[in-house]
């Protein structure tokens, strides 16, 4: 009876792993089947979406989108392009030029050398021949500069002070308004620093022989223990005048001063080392100054 029942609980044993194996190869194979469906069913529906979802443009957007095409081709620099082209052709052919001659050159020095190996009967054509052979190996940049063949690696052009002796870095200027007085002490290309008894941020004038007379009249009705102006800077130029400080200084522009000792900011031009620091300063200074005796 044991053995009995042994072998039949191992039957049933079998019976159920079998039964488990089909079980899964069949989920197995319903799974691929669907995954093989929905990939054949993807191919007909998403170009359908597509076709039902793609974006119609109307009649005047598609004038407009033409329209702009046909700016753009217009606008392509066809004559530059076709100039670049000749250009390129001409330096090629230019290079192609001096290839060939100096090809020849090298052919020739070579039957030269050949030649003046040669016991020559006449000792005309062996000076010709030593001569010739000087021409194309030493002289041959010479030469071919002469001829036209030869172009620098490297021009250096040379500045030639051509001014007479005595003549002033600057040319003589005119400034707008009345001729200022020598009680003014004018300097051009200056810019006196001293304490601002008059902003010229708010105090502009018509010309720096105004600016001066303003500073006349503030000395002479300065109060006893206030400063009294000495010192008068002017900015005539139409388009500025520069300042390393934060605010924009016009035309116009009168500065009146007081210095006891007075000293100079920055005089005829802006040095080099000044430039670099200060990237937006000219090369010349470009206000008008003068110290004056109340």
């Amino acid at each position: 009876m044991a053995r009995a029942d042994l072998g039949y609980n191992g039957r049933g044993k079998w019976c159920s792993y079998k039964r488990t194996t089909l079980i899964l190869c069949t989920i197995n194979i319903g799974v691929a089947l669907y995954v093989l469906h929905s990939l054949y069913t993807s191919l007909y529906i998403y170009p359908y979406n597509d076709s039902q979802t793609a974006i119609r443009y109307t009649p005047d957007q598609i004038r407009k989108m033409e329209e702009s095409i046909r700016i753009r081709k217009a606008s392509e620099p066809i004559e530059l392009v076709k100039l670049v082209k000749e250009i390129k052709k001409e330096l090629l052919s230019e290079e192609r030029q001096r290839e060939a001659v100096e090809s020849w050159r090298k052919e020739k020095l070579k039957a030269n050398r050949l030649a003046l190996g040669k016991t020559l009967n006449s000792s005309i054509l062996h000076k010709e021949a030593v001569m010739l052979t000087r021409a194309l190996d030493s002289n041959w940049a010479k030469l071919s500069e002469e001829i036209g063949l030869w172009i620098p690696l490297e021009i250096i052009n040379q500045e030639h002070d051509d001014k007479p002796e005595g003549a002033t870095e600057f040319e003589e200027e005119i400034l707008p308004g009345r001729q200022l007085p020598t009680e003014c002490h004018t300097e051009l290309h200056a810019d006196y620093d001293g304490a601002a008894v008059k902003w010229g941020l708010t105090h502009h004038k018509e010309s720096a022989y105004e600016c001066c007379k303003a500073c006349f009249d503030h000395a002479e009705r300065a109060k006893p223990g206030e400063k009294k102006c000495n010192i008068w800077v002017y900015c005539p130029s139409e388009t500025g005048c520069y300042s390393p400080d934060k605010y924009e200084h016009k035309l116009g522009e009168c500065w009146l001063k007081y210095a006891e000792k007075p000293r100079l900011n920055f005089k005829d031009k802006y040095s080099e080392s000044y430039r670099n620091s200060h990237p937006n300063a000219p090369l010349i200074v470009p206000w008008v100054s003068g110290v004056v005796t109340a």
